[in-house]
Order: structure tokens, then sequence, then C-alpha cells
């Protein structure tokens, strides 16, 4: 008999093809009507992904806005952020704070210029071992850049993917490793739709799905959700209208 804390219990059970067919379909069509139009989304370039991954980090998106093609301006080729000064990247990106993400940014640069040939790694092993990238920043550039199926789970990601599929997993090594597992099931096959999804995912955890309230009554996807069926089951019904009486 397994044990509760196996990937077969209830709490890590993996989504059935219907809900994940079902929360794709939903989550891509709201996604396509209300995505905000954010400057890193009209682009598959993957310096470009990788400055704005960088940026977003810690990070809210208003302010990275206002940075973004200013710092692509100063420094729009991989080549070009190389080859300048700590200091000027540095000055560069004074007023977003974190400053460590800058110099991991300009080793990383250049280390891609010299163990890349000036080309950013398609596959995810090579990503993990350019400074300043982790699991997530590199499922993001293979999804954004590359429109890999990868998954890309951040904080707002495993938030949905916790809401919707496993409300009752605890936490940990394992229950991290589940939120994993799950959004490479939910991740469409390569191509732009990967990229839709992994950009909507997110965009649903930071506007709907938020960490101060799951406002299930507004999510596309609550039909395919654990926890917006039962926050749909627990409404009380509305009242019925008393018939209008005939004059």
């Amino acid at each position: 008999m397994p044990s509760k804390s196996t990937p077969t219990s209830p709490r890590g059970r993996p989504p059935n093809a219907t809900d994940v067919a079902q929360f794709q379909r939903f989550l891509l069509r709201w996604f396509r009507r209300h995505g905000r139009d954010l400057p890193w989304r009209h682009t598959r370039d993957p310096y470009a992904v990788l400055v704005s991954e960088f940026m977003l980090q810690q990070t809210q998106v208003s302010r990275v806005v206002e940075f973004y093609d200013r710092f692509l301006a100063d420094f729009p080729t991989i080549q070009s952020l190389a080859a300048a000064r700590p200091r000027q990247v540095r000055e560069r990106w004074d007023g977003l704070g974190y400053y460590r993400r800058a110099a991991n940014l300009h080793r990383l640069a250049r280390r891609v210029i010299e163990e890349h040939g000036g080309e950013i790694p398609p596959d995810g092993e090579r990503l993990l071992a350019l400074p300043g990238i982790g699991r997530y920043t590199a499922g993001a550039v293979l999804s954004f850049a590359f429109e890999h199926s990868a998954p890309a789970v951040d904080t707002n990601v495993a938030r949905v993917i916790r809401r919707a599929f496993h409300p009752r997993l605890g936490r940990g090594a394992h229950a991290e490793r589940r939120l994993w597992d799950t959004a490479a099931r939910l991740v469409p096959a390569a191509g732009t739709e990967a990229w839709a999804f992994n950009q909507g995912i997110m965009e649903l955890g930071a506007l709907v799905c938020t960490a101060r309230v799951a406002r299930c009554e507004a999510c596309p996807v609550r039909t395919a959700c654990r926890t917006g069926r039962r926050s749909a089951a627990d409404r009380p019904p509305k009242p019925s209208r008393p018939a209008a009486r005939k004059k």
C-alpha cells in the first residue's frame, strides 16, 4: 500500500487528461484576449528574453517596464554587454536594485562569448551552467526564446498549480517535485502554444489567482481547477426572483 507521501496519493495525484486539456484550452483562450502587452512578449531573441528574466527576479513588472527598453538600447546585443565595463552595467541597472543580478548577467554574457561563440545555448543543461540561471530561468528561456515545451515554475505558477491540482499538497522537496512534474504535463507541445501557455499561467497567477486572494469567480480555468470547483460548490445559490405581478 503506497504511503501518503508517494505521487500516487490523492495529495500528489497528477491531473487527468481531461483536466489538462480543459486547463490548456481555457487558459490559452483567456491569455490571448486579456494578456498584458509587455515589451519582452514581442521578442524571441534569447538575449532579450534573458535580460527580462533577470530584471523580473524580485521586481514588479511595472518597474521593469521602465528599465527594459533603456537597458537594451545601451546594450543591444550580448556582445555589447560582454564588452562593457562592470561599472557601466551597474550604472544602467541603477534603480532596479538587487545589483547582484546585473553582475551575474554581465558574467553570463562574457561566458557565452568565451564558451558558446556568442550564442545562448538552447538546452537546459548548458543554460544551468551559466551564472545566475536556476531551474526556473532555464525553463523560461527555453520556452520564451526557443518555444520548447519546458516548464517554468515561478512563485505565481506554483500557486496556480497548487490550487488547481494539488490543494492539499504539503511543502518541501517532494511537493516541489510534484509541482514541476504537473507543470511539465500541462505545457503543450513545442511551438507558439507552449510559449503562450507559460506566459498565460504566469499572468493568471499575477492578475487573478493572486497570493492575497483566489478570485475563483473571475478565473477562466475554474471548471478545470479543484479549488475553483469547490468554491463554486460552496457558494450559496442565488435567491430566485418572485414572479412579476400581472397588471
